[in-house]
C-alpha cells in the first residue's frame, strides 16, 4: 500500500502536533520525578525532626531500665539459638542405622 500525497499533506501538518506531545511526555517525567523527591525530602524533614524532639527529655528523671531481666533474656535468646542450630545441624548429618553392623569380606 503506497503513500498518497494527501496522506504525506496530513502527516507534515500533524508533525507539529506529535513533537509538541512528546514534549509534554518528558517534561511530565521530569515534573513526576522532582514531585517524588520532594515528598522524600519533606518525609525525612519530618523525621529527622521527630527524632530531635523524642531525645529532649527535660530536667525529670529519664526511663529505667532493669538491666537483669534484660541479661537473662538475651542468655535465653542465645540458648534458643544454640539450640536450633544443633536440631539444624543433626537434621543435616546423614545417619544410616544398619552402619557398623555388617562387614563386607567380598573385597
Amino acid at each position: 500500500m503506497a503513500i498518497q500525497p494527501l496522506d504525506l499533506q496530513i502527516l507534515f501538518t500533524q508533525m507539529d502536533s506529535v513533537g509538541k506531545s512528546q514534549a509534554v511526555q518528558k517534561d511530565g517525567l521530569v515534573i513526576q520525578q522532582s514531585l517524588q523527591n520532594l515528598k522524600k525530602q519533606k518525609s525525612t524533614e519530618a523525621h529527622i525532626q521527630a527524632v530531635n524532639e523524642s531525645q529532649n527529655v527535660g530536667e525529670g528523671a529519664g526511663a529505667i531500665h532493669d538491666r537483669g531481666s534484660r541479661k537473662f533474656s538475651e542468655r535465653d535468646g542465645e540458648r534458643r539459638r544454640d539450640k536450633e542450630r544443633e536440631e539444624e545441624e543433626d537434621a543435616l548429618k546423614l545417619w544410616d542405622p544398619q552402619l557398623g553392623k555388617n562387614i563386607d569380606i567380598s573385597g
